[in-house]
């Protein structure tokens, strides 16, 4: 292999598992409601995103798998996708009430999706 298709292979992301499950299959098998203390290490590795709610999980999972730049381009911009940085990681840490916020999280592997649960 020439290092160009070594690049491309490396840059071929998609949902974390090889099998022949359709990409809603996958958004599914991969997804799960969690808390911070799952989520940590995953911002400590500097791969964890949280999604505003006017984005679904499952839509913002498919745009990623499906490498469609243009749409998760559009959404960094406009801050409805952000990386999660130490100031978010700083209160989910030291707020009590907020250590008990839960998440709907998708692995789309190298990335992890995380979006608070609507409470009620």
């Amino acid at each position: 292999m020439n290092p160009e298709e070594i690049k491309k292979e490396t840059l071929k992301y998609g949902i974390l598992g090889e099998d022949n499950s359709s990409p809603q299959e996958k958004l599914e098998k991969f997804s799960g409601i969690t808390s911070w203390e799952y989520l940590k290490p995953h911002y400590e590795a500097g791969v964890l995103y949280h999604l505003d709610s006017s984005i679904t999980i499952k839509d913002a999972g498919l745009a990623f798998s499906t490498d469609d730049t243009k749409k998760v381009e559009s959404w960094l911009s406009d801050g409805s996708l952000v990386k999660i940085e130490a100031l978010h990681a700083f209160q989910w840490d030291s707020d009590e009430e907020s250590k008990k916020e839960q998440f709907e999280a998708l692995v789309v592997s190298p990335f992890v999706l995380c979006q608070l649960k609507n409470k009620g």
